[in-house]
């Protein structure tokens, strides 16, 4: 008798560009903690940084980095996960 291991299968949901879209819209680099962690960290602390001398006039120009960022994000992410790639 063989002892094989059962097969284990892990569903994990697509993200939706549209949904990083309108989180990032209502809640800037908080909402791009959706699609990537990492960009969401790094906007957070530059918002922080530079909104902090300019009094908040910078977040003109970073909300829409912001924005595009997080849906160019999700796209990576996708694509590994349809094409069935272990992460473990």
């Amino acid at each position: 008798m063989t002892n094989q291991e059962p097969q284990r299968i892990v569903t994990v949901p697509t993200k939706s560009v549209g949904i990083s879209i309108l989180l990032t819209i209502l809640f800037g680099p908080l909402g791009m903690f959706y699609s990537t962690i990492l960009g969401a960290i790094i906007m957070c602390l530059i918002s922080l940084f530079v909104s902090a001398f300019t009094l908040g006039l910078s977040l003109l120009i970073i909300w829409p980095i912001c924005i595009t960022w997080g849906a160019v994000a999700t796209n990576p992410y996708n694509k590994e996960i349809l094409s069935g790639a272990n992460r473990f």
